[in-house]
Formats: structure tokens, sequence, C-alpha cells
């Protein structure tokens, strides 16, 4: 039975996992479009850079016939890593592609983001369209958006993140908080801006790990770089602080007390950050979540399973996500479309479920006293 002839999907997301969705379900001739919030594809600045492992976001390239664009885009040598402690004095230095092997090639989210997008169809990506509600019409739904308007589906689903709109019409369950806020920053012309920290940099990644912190800094092919503090507070801190994160003094100030002991080599990161910081308490949802598979409702990424990003599975988890939901949808198995969605959420609960409990274990240790050594094993 082909579950996705003439019906309409709709994806609430422009994120790698519901692009990736998009791009599958129409390889297949499916009718999708994606609702997205920002403007524009260019209205965010983009985050780090990302590593796509070989089992999951690269598969799902794979699965999507998009390599040849993937290598042509994906950034040689930024799979460099040092691990340093608070001095910058680099303990451990490694490669994770090695040779011909290309297990986990780096590349920014702008170029995915554009590989994706200039794969589908004209107009699939509805900018400018923020949810607000879901009504349901029959055996349909209409979504309704902040700018007035709105659109009718026979299946919706949720690719719209952390801090998932849609995620309360399939599940009252709620993330809980692990113990660490993240505080970004990002400098642009780095090179110049940022010289010791780029030279450092080497064009890939730093993980700084003393003091039971972390600071991880990323290179990006712009030339610009993007860091990441990382300490165990309270789960309101970021509210009650008191500091005003666009003001690099105020920040500067905060590290400076934060991270004492810890080389002034640093310091140049928060003078040089070329816009406002951005606090981020990192969550994680339960392991053991779980919910009745809904008829013309699922989720995929973080909406479903959000965790830290001290493992890098998010966006791989999310590509694979949408590759095993583009099956499910589409093997013509299943009976109908919540047969086919309750086998999906099947996998990806207790896939998920594994690893966030990684990610938990990687997100303490990381923040412990023994943080370098547990990454020398984790190298190994």
């Amino acid at each position: 039975m082909n579950l996705i002839k003439n019906i309409q999907i709709a994806i609430v997301g422009c994120g790698p996992g519901g692009l990736t969705l998009a791009r599958l379900l129409q390889t297949k001739g499916a009718s999708v479009k994606v609702y997205e919030r920002d403007h524009n594809s260019d209205a965010r600045a983009k985050g780090a850079t990302l590593d796509l492992h070989d089992e999951s976001g690269l598969k799902a390239i794979r699965e999507a016939g998009l390599m040849a664009e993937f290598m042509a885009n994906y950034r040689p040598g930024a799979d460099h890593l040092r691990i340093v402690n608070k001095n910058g004095n680099i303990v451990i230095e490694d490669n994770v592609n090695r040779g011909d092997e290309l297990s986990r090639p780096e590349i920014d989210r702008g170029p995915l983001q554009k590989i994706l997008l200039d794969s589908l169809q004209p107009d699939t990506v509805v900018w400018d369209s923020q949810f607000v509600a879901l009504h349901p019409q029959d055996n349909s739904w209409r979504l309704e958006f902040k700018n007035g308007t709105s659109a009718y589906a026979d299946l919706v689903i949720a690719a719209d993140g952390a801090n998932s709109k849609i995620r309360p019409y399939v599940t009252p369950v709620k993330p809980f908080y692990s113990g660490v806020t993240m505080v970004e920053g990002a400098v642009y012309n780095s090179e110049i801006a940022s010289p010791k920290v780029h030279e450092l940099l080497h064009g890939g990644k730093i993980f700084a790990l003393d003091d039971e912190k972390s600071l991880i800094v990323s290179s990006k092919g712009d030339g610009s770089l993007v860091f990441y503090t990382g300490c165990k507070t309270a789960e309101s801190w970021s509210r009650d602080c008191g500091i005003d994160f666009t003001d690099k003094a105020q920040v500067l100030a905060w590290f400076k007390t934060e991270y004492a002991g810890w080389s002034d080599l640093w310091q140049e990161l928060f003078e040089n950050a070329s816009a406002a910081f951005i606090p981020r308490p990192q969550y994680c949802m339960p392991l053991d979540q779980a919910w009745e598979a809904l008829p013309n409702l699922t989720m995929l990424g973080d909406a479903a399973h959000l965790m830290p990003p001290y493992a890098g599975e998010g966006v791989n988890m999310a590509m694979l996500d949408a590759l095993e939901l583009s099956q499910c949808l589409t093997n013509n198995i299943y009976k109908n479309l919540q047969e086919a969605i309750a086998a999906y959420e099947k996998q990806m609960l207790a896939r998920n479920s594994e690893t966030a409990a990684q990610t938990l274990e990687s997100t303490a240790a990381l923040h412990s006293p023994k943080a370098i050594s547990y990454f020398n094993e984790a190298i190994g």
C-alpha cells in the first residue's frame, strides 16, 4: 500500500532533519511542504561545524543521492582535534579521518543547508511561517501560523527543534536539565581578531578541559570560529546571574572569575566576539520516554529526543530519523500511516535512548576532574 500517494505532508522546521526528510520523501514522489519561521535561509547565524557520521548523517546523505554535492562542500582537515588543558598546552592531538577513510567528515551548517535546500523542488520551503497551533480537520490537520496564514496537511512531522511547539500535541513528557550550561560566542576573521587561538585551532577543533569545565572552539570555512563554554550551574543561572549577554565586558568579567587560573590566551575570544553571547542550558529527554503513536502526527530530531551536544550526535540522529521515517512511510509493508509511524517511533525511541545515555555519560565525564583521561580513552 502506497501510504504517501495522494496525501499532503507538512514538515515544520527547516533544520537538517526536516530538509533531509523532505528530500527523501520527494524522491519517492511525495507532496511535501516545509514550514519555517525564519524569513530566509540567512536569517540566523549558523553554529559550529558538523561531523556527519558514516552510520547516520552520512548514510542519509547517501540515500538522498547527495554525496557528490557533499564531497564538493565538506572541509578536509576540519576534523583535526586538539585536546588542551587550561593553559592551552596540547595534551592529545588526533585526526578522526585518516588516509582514505572518511567516517566523520566535517561540513559547515550553511553549506549543508544549501545542499539540502537546492535538492528540493521549487517552493517546497514556505518561509516566514512560525507555527502557532494545530487544529484537527476530519482526518487531517490545519496548521496555523503567526503571520495569519494557514495550511492543510494529511500528515504533520515536527522537526522544529529543542523548543518544539508541536511536541505537546504528541506527548506531555518534558526534558530535564543536564546540569551544564553553555555560553556561545563567535569571532569573525579569527586569524586577525583572535590570532593566538586561531593558530592553536589549526583549522579544526579545540577541546580545552580543566577544573571540571570545558571550552570548545570550532573553526569555520568562512574564516570565523565559534566557541562554547561549559560549566556546571543551576538550571536558572542564565536568568538569575544578572549578566547582560550582549555586553562583552560583563561576559569577559564573568569568564575571568568563573575560569580563574585559566590562561589569558582564552580571553581574546571574549574580547573580540562579534555578536551577542547566547547562554544555552543543556537539556535531555527522559531515556524511558514513550507515547502511543498517533495516526497522522510524529516527530524527529531534537523535537523528539533532545540531548546535550557533547557526543556530536544531535544532527546525525535527526538525519537518521529522517531516513528511517521515510523508509517506514514508503516501503509499503504497513497498512496505514499510524502503523508506519508506530514502527518508526519504536526504533527511533530505542536508538535515541541508548544515544542519550552515552551523551549524558560524555557530558558528565567532560566536566569531571578526569576529563582529559576520559577523552584519551574515548579516542583510544
